[in-house]
């Protein structure tokens, strides 16, 4: 079993100006793959507020998985990249760009996501759009490759290849 934590990052959504449909569109994808959600928040575009969420959800809470789902384009308030940047130990960029190939395949918009994948001490963190439609699309590109990747995060030493 893995547990997992979602923060939409929405300066609308954190002011309760507009309701968050993209955290429990994930929430709901993780269920069907028997991932546990622990804990979710909504916070505004602020890149101190992304970054103490996910070293939160990382460092303290020990969480398995963190997804964030807004803030990965091109606009000035976009910050959820820089901020996953800041906060950790190294990059897997395999998924992102799986992601945003899969997704170029629907959007040509999809050529401007920003978003990063990476790990930062056990917890793998995954930036997700922030429109359900686009945070489903991705998620459903790298779901298949999320055990695995979690399993190996946590120590697992088998080997990847099939003989």
């Amino acid at each position: 079993m893995f547990t997992a934590g979602i923060i939409t990052v929405s300066d609308k959504g954190s002011q309760g100006k507009r309701q968050d449909l993209s955290g429990p569109a994930i929430a709901e994808m993780l269920a069907v793959a028997a991932i546990v959600i622990k804990h979710t928040i909504i916070i505004p575009d602020e890149k101190d507020q992304i970054q103490e969420a996910i070293i939160n959800f990382a460092d303290m809470e020990k969480l398995d998985l963190i997804l964030t789902t807004g803030g990965t384009g091109v606009s000035p308030r976009d910050l959820t990249p820089d901020a996953t940047l800041k906060v950790i130990d190294k990059e897997v960029p395999g998924m992102a760009e799986a992601m945003r190939y899969q997704s170029s395949k629907i959007t040509p918009n999809a050529m401007i996501s920003r978003a990063v994948v990476g790990i930062r001490g056990r917890s793998l963190i995954i930036n997700l759009p922030g429109s359900p439609k686009g945070a489903k699309e991705n998620l459903a590109v790298i779901l298949p490759a999320l055990k695995h990747a979690i399993e190996k995060i946590k120590g697992d030493d088998t080997e990847c290849a099939s003989s």
